[in-house]
């Protein structure tokens, strides 16, 4: 079954059908979808939306966006949030975005490490965005990940650092972007993932595959990331689709 590791369903992009979503969901059978949180408002909407679905969970965290913001009282909320909701399966968004640099970097990376450190104590894997800052996720992650482990989201790092990142015990997920037509380096970078550390998601209302690129992308379009890793990997679907799911629930403890 399918099971999409990450996506916002919590974002306002689905106020207005997001039952209609639920339905075709259940249509398709669906193991799971994590929602997950970028700030307190998405990680509160997320954990609400765990409680309306089984196959729902939720993670929590702040996205490296506005670490400019976090602070102690938003921790403590954070792992509130965690301790009182058995469905919160992960903490994250956390990273490094020096793409946009809406955040200064040095400020990010002391968040980055502190959001760490907490969910290493929550004993939560971490959802990891990183957007060109491969090299310094990479350093953080080997120093402070603690025996925890994690997945880097929506990868876009090279062959090489997918593997360095899979020593660490890390998972690697792929969205949309692998099935785009001039993603030759994701489809590398999937290769190089190991088959016991592959996930897929979609990042909805992001990143929407080939063949409804232009339009708001939704969690049963993960089916066309597992179609393109079956091809890029040489299975069949059938295996990509067992494999993945049984991956999501293993780093995420769900029985």
């Amino acid at each position: 079954m399918l099971f999409d590791t990450h996506a916002h369903l919590n974002d306002e992009e689905f106020n207005e059908d997001l039952d209609d979503i639920i339905k075709e969901l259940k249509e398709k059978h669906f193991d799971g979808v994590v929602n997950i949180g970028y700030d307190y408002e998405s990680s509160l909407k997320a954990v609400e939306l765990s409680k309306k679905e089984d196959f729902f969970y939720a993670s929590v965290g702040l996205h490296p966006h506005d670490s400019k913001d976090y602070n102690k009282i938003l921790e403590n909320e954070f792992i509130k949030l965690v301790k009182e909701n058995e469905k919160v399966v992960a903490y994250g968004e956390i990273g490094l975005d020096y793409y946009y640099d809406n955040s200064p970097r040095d400020t990010q990376k002391e968040v980055f490490i502190r959001q760490l450190k907490v969910a290493s104590e929550l004993n939560k894997p971490v959802i990891i965005h990183s957007r060109d800052a491969a090299g310094d996720t990479y350093d953080i992650l080997k120093a402070h990940l603690n025996g925890n482990t994690g997945i880097i989201h929506s990868c876009s790092a090279s062959a090489e650092m997918v593997r360095e990142y899979v020593k660490l015990g890390m998972y690697i997920s792929f969205s949309g972007s692998v099935t785009f037509k001039n993603a030759n380096n994701v489809r590398e970078a999937a290769k190089a993932a190991p088959l016991d550390k592959l996930l897929i998601e979609t990042d909805c209302p992001y990143l929407t595959p080939v063949p409804f690129r232009g339009k708001r992308n939704k969690p049963p379009y993960v089916e066309y990331t597992a179609r393109m890793l079956a091809e890029v990997k040489g299975i069949s679907y059938e295996e990509i689709i067992e494999i993945t799911d049984k991956n999501a629930r293993e780093i995420f403890k769900i029985k």
